[in-house]
């Protein structure tokens, strides 16, 4: 990178607002050589990352227009750019000198790639990039569990030496993104610092391909869409009479989270389910929906030559994503770390003027967080062959009992098929179970004159307050 670039006077203040996190930090000038590593350090042993120096934080200027206070010269930064190079494991960076139309001095900008191995210190201390932090990693297990994850290879840094560099740096794709990046960039030039597109070569890696290919699809060597599939039904195993849709989605990356999502709504918003309120269109939070989707997408493994495969069924919507769980997460710790099997893809989707990825690390937390708001069971993660399947099923987490006594509220009677259906309940006999209980506490009974498979439930307070309205209707013996 090493060169200069001058930004106009907007894009300098652009670059003073941007907000600080995973992947950009700002420092003043004058920043020590241990502030330099530690910064440097903590993105390697994330996703990678950018920091600028010479451009103070929030905390040390709460003026925005005040935030710029560059060095003199390209040499005022060679001890910042020493300790750097002093690192060991060596880190792979990559820096140019920024000025911007009147405001003073040079600032340093440095991009730091995602390393191989556990990056350190000169002191030997660790630290990881969490959000808007660089913190320490202590915990001697952490730092194991951070060293094994680092061993995995992405497939998304294979270059693709039979796909012109054209595929990505001269698409669509990539001059819609680039043209909202603050500081501005040409296309091919970000492909060569982000490492999407090899600086000798020029031939583009998978990452690339599948960012700013217009058609990723027809030039990527594996299968790499998603596939959206209905079946009308609540069945575990459907028949192929239940099938009402199978289409596959294509495009980059960005635009194939926003086609999948929309989808799903479009299938959704034709599917009705039995409420307390009656038949009503199932709904979830958009939020857990997106969340699942995205993650499905952008931490797939992409050596696998297989789609997404989004499966909608009447009360539950399954994603199932090619690729076990990567480096150290578990299905019992995939809510407490963090991994990424693809931090290029991560870094440059985050990089949009409204990211898909904006709460790194977040998503299946925020989409817990949402099924829990709407009253929902939480999503289940399963690990099932080479795949990854989440579920979120629409099973609210009230209890049958409530569930019963909360639709008869509004209806006058159930029966058992009906609060099967309402409440989740498979067995004919489990659902007796619940209207026997509800029965004992005197809650509800048995409807008259209804037997067999036309016996149904009505609350006991109904069976009063009709006798009472009987009773106001009947002549006044009196007269």
């Amino acid at each position: 990178m090493d060169k200069n670039v001058v930004l106009s006077r907007d894009d300098g203040l652009s670059l003073c607002a941007r907000v600080e996190d995973d992947f950009f930090d700002r420092k003043a000038f004058g920043i020590d050589g241990r502030g330099v590593q530690k910064i440097a350090v903590a993105f390697a042993n994330a996703d990678g990352g950018e920091f600028v120096i010479g451009i103070a934080d929030d905390k040390q200027e709460p003026v925005v227009e005040k935030r710029w206070k560059g060095g003199d010269s390209p040499e005022s930064f060679n001890g910042v750019l020493q300790a750097l190079f002093n690192l060991n494991p060596t880190l792979d960076f990559r820096h140019e000198f920024l000025t911007a139309s009147g405001m003073e001095g040079l600032v340093l900008r440095v991009v730091v790639d995602k390393s191989s191995e556990v990056a350190k210190r000169s002191d030997g201390n660790v630290y990881q990039r969490i959000g808007a932090q660089s913190l320490p990693v202590t915990d001697p297990q952490a730092i194991t569990a951070l060293a094994f994850a680092k061993g995995a290879v992405s497939f998304e840094s294979s270059p693709l030496p039979t796909v012109d560099p054209e595929e990505v740096v001269e698409s669509d794709q990539i001059k819609r993104f680039s043209s909202e990046l603050s500081p501005p960039q040409e296309p091919l030039a970000f492909a060569i610092n982000e490492g999407l597109v090899d600086r000798r070569t020029f031939a583009p890696n998978c990452a690339g391909v599948l960012l700013f290919s217009d058609n990723p699809q027809a030039v990527f060597p594996k299968r790499c869409g998603v596939k959206v599939v209905f079946y009308d039904t609540k069945l575990d195993k459907p028949e192929r009479e239940h099938l009402k849709k199978n289409i596959t989605l294509t495009g980059p990356l960005y635009e194939l989270v926003h086609k999948v999502s929309d989808e799903v709504s479009k299938i959704m918003s034709n599917i009705s389910i039995i409420t307390a309120e009656g038949m009503t269109k199932v709904s979830y939070p958009p939020e857990a929906i997106w969340e699942v989707l995205v993650n499905a997408i952008i931490h797939r493994d992409y050596s696998i030559a297989d789609d997404v495969h989004v499966v909608i069924y009447q009360n539950r919507i399954e994603v199932i994503s090619p690729g076990r769980l990567p480096g150290f997460v578990t299905t019992k710790n995939y809510l407490d770390v963090r991994y990424s099997r693809n931090p290029k893809i991560v870094r440059t989707l985050a990089r949009y003027r409204i990211p898909p990825n904006k709460d790194l690390g977040e998503g299946l937390n925020t989409a817990f967080q949402k099924m829990k708001e709407w009253r929902l069971a939480d999503p289940v993660l399963l690990e099932v062959g080479n795949y990854v399947k989440v579920v979120i099923a629409h099973t609210p987490l009230a209890t049958a009992e409530e569930l019963v006594l909360e639709y008869l509220q509004s209806n006058k009677i159930i029966k058992n098929k009906l609060a099967r259906e309402l409440t989740g309940i498979h067995s004919e006999n489990q659902m007796k179970d619940v209207f026997y209980r509800l029965r004992d506490q005197g809650l509800i009974e048995r409807v008259p004159g209804k037997n067999g498979n036309a016996a149904a439930w009505r609350l006991v307070q109904q069976q009063t307050a009709e006798q009472e309205a009987e009773g106001s209707e009947a002549p006044d013996a009196s007269h």
